[in-house]
């Protein structure tokens, strides 16, 4: 069982970028997919979660409209999509798994995670 997160780099204020996590060893159907962030200093944030079972998303109030989530089951992979992004979104981020709905606990397996970066 492993999650491969990747899609982080370097990228301007204002920019965009898409993280993916890719699921090996057990499909996402019946799982909750979660992408939470952790930058230098700072306590582990739950940024955005999708729930393969019915579709329903979650995301903090500091990513709402800014970041979207998505799932390609046929792909195995679920997507965040990071617009406008600003020097606070900074940090390293993690895709996460979990049965059943989304929360903020109770994930089984994390990914390694990835370096996002925003600065001029």
């Amino acid at each position: 069982v492993q999650l491969q997160a990747s899609g982080g780099g370097l990228v301007q204020p204002g920019g965009s970028l898409r993280l993916s996590c890719a699921a090996s060893g057990f499909t996402l159907d019946y799982y909750a997919i979660g992408w939470f962030r952790q930058a230098p200093g700072k306590e582990r944030e739950g940024v955005s979660c999708i729930s393969s079972s019915d579709g329903s998303t979650y995301y903090a109030d500091s990513v709402k409209g800014q970041f979207t989530i998505s799932s390609d089951n046929a792909k195995n992979t679920v997507y965040l999509q990071m617009n406008s992004l600003k020097p606070e979104d900074a940090a390293v981020y993690y895709c996460a798994a979990r049965l059943g709905y989304c929360s903020l606990y109770g994930y089984d397996y994390w990914g390694q995670g990835t370096q996002v970066t925003v600065s001029s």
